[in-house]
């Protein structure tokens, strides 16, 4: 694929949570501030420069977060607001680039590739920063280069409130300097792992034969040998937002039994969580949904904080299921729906304990590798 004619943009909302905490109490501009949790079992969802100046990162506990920044201010995260800004955000893209995807609450890709026929790409996507910022008030970053990891490197190089544009030609001088864990797809064990055998720099990572990279690292191995090579074929794809997902189960034979009712609503919560984790979404309003023998359907529903988390959603659909459940009749259907779904990471919903964070990680971690069945909650297994 020729990569030479090909303009692809990432934008990055600087520090997004801090920003849109400012927006709303200015007294936190210039003060190292953290969003998270209580300072016992809080994580860090989000932390300005200049907590960072001190060492402060994303998911470090909060205990070790003020041990290292004492004097940060520490604010409560409010996914509403955060939701409403980026939908704003989003609405302003939208409106300007001929097709761009939202990868998550606060960053986008743009193609703007046969635009440069008629506008400076750079020059077009500056002048969309600075109406963005104009009108949102949010700081904002973005690199212009023909992949879309080498332009997501590039917004990494240009923060804070910066803009960088890498041509085709100047895309090895730049990567080759740079350390490997800038590569977006390099965790903290992929680097140790080509950290023990010498690979540092992305210099050294490109001259390793691509073979060798497979048996070190399996099938990624390939994919990274690519990469920081500047070889990325992948699209912007198309952005297109769901609203709602739900899932819903008619029983072969009309039914009382509550026990099992109460536990397929749970797994169906269950599931339908760890979908939204899965594609980095959170829900707003849950609802439960019921059909009696005689085909009468009964729906209640609730508005809930942004989450994605199973125990908040499970509690919510059996309160709901109690409600709806007036008339002691028969059963043939029964259903669960979230919806007011938004781009998210369901960790910055958990501000109060780390504890809860690293369970919901490491069960998607069993469920990606051998299947979303693989581990469940012991009540939802009365209806297997």
């Amino acid at each position: 694929m020729d990569f030479r004619n090909r303009h692809i943009v990432h934008l990055d909302l600087d520090t997004f949570f801090i920003s849109c905490q400012r927006l709303i109490d200015s007294s936190l501009i210039g003060k190292p501030v953290i969003v998270g949790g209580a300072a016992e079992r809080g994580v860090v969802a989000s932390c300005s420069y200049e907590a960072r100046y001190y060492g402060v990162h994303s998911a470090m506990p909060m205990r070790m977060a003020l041990r290292l920044c004492p004097d940060a201010v520490v604010v409560k995260g409010d996914m509403d607001l955060y939701a409403r800004k980026s939908e704003d955000v989003t609405n302003m893209i939208a409106e300007s680039a001929p097709l761009y995807e939202k990868s998550s609450i606060d960053e986008f890709y743009l193609d703007l590739t046969g635009m440069d026929r008629y506008f400076g790409c750079f020059k077009w996507t500056s002048e969309l920063k600075q109406r963005i910022e104009k009108e949102t008030g949010l700081p904002m970053s973005f690199g212009l280069s023909p992949t879309k990891t080498v332009s997501k490197i590039a917004t990494g190089e240009a923060k804070p409130h910066g803009q960088l544009q890498i041509p085709f030609e100047q895309v090895r001088p730049f990567l080759d300097p740079l350390p490997v864990q800038k590569i977006p797809m390099i965790g903290t064990s992929t680097y140790k792992t080509l950290s023990r055998v010498g690979i540092r720099t992305i210099r050294t990572l490109a001259g390793i034969p691509e073979e060798v990279l497979v048996r070190l690292l399996g099938k990624n191995g390939s994919t990274l040998y690519r990469k920081a090579n500047g070889i990325d074929p992948a699209p912007v794809i198309q952005y297109h937002e769901r609203k709602s997902i739900s899932s819903e189960r008619t029983f072969m034979r009309d039914t009382m039994n509550i026990v099992q009712m109460k536990s397929l609503l749970v797994q169906m919560v269950e599931n339908l969580c760890y979908q939204l984790r899965s594609e980095q979404k959170v829900a707003s309003v849950i609802a439960v949904k019921i059909r009696y023998s005689n085909f009468d359907t009964h729906v209640q529903q609730a508005k809930v904080a942004y989450t994605s988390c199973d125990h908040v959603l499970i509690k919510k659909a059996l309160e709901l299921f109690d409600k709806v459940y007036e008339r002691r009749m028969m059963i043939r259907l029964v259903g669960v729906k979230l919806s007011g779904l938004v781009m998210g990471n369901y960790q910055i919903n958990v501000f109060d304990d780390i504890t809860i964070i690293n369970l919901y990680q490491a069960m998607d971690r069993v469920k990606n590798r051998f299947g979303k069945h693989a581990v469940q909650r012991a009540s939802s297994l009365a209806n297997m």
